[in-house]
């Protein structure tokens, strides 16, 4: 009887070690899969990075301009206001 334990038990536990192992090497494969995929969408942020950069500096350049712009037409404004007799 103790001899059937003992085999029971190390079926047992050779099964829990399959199945563990069956796991592991699932495991495994996806992490290498979603590992590819992040490096695709690391490659893809970086070409959009590169493909962007010019934008900054026009921004601030437009941004500038339009505050002149902004600023010039407080005065039109009230020019065209007393033009208009209002």
């Amino acid at each position: 009887m103790t001899t059937l334990l003992v085999v029971l038990t190390v079926l047992e536990i050779a099964i829990v070690v399959g199945v563990l192992a069956f796991y592991l090497i699932a495991l495994t494969r996806r992490l290498r899969n979603i590992s590819t995929y992040l490096g695709k969408i690391s490659f893809g942020v970086r070409a959009v990075e590169s493909q962007t950069g010019a934008v900054g500096p026009a921004v601030l350049r437009i941004n500038s301009l339009l505050e002149e712009i902004g600023e010039a037409l407080g005065p039109i404004a009230e020019k065209a206001r007393r033009a208009s007799g209002r």
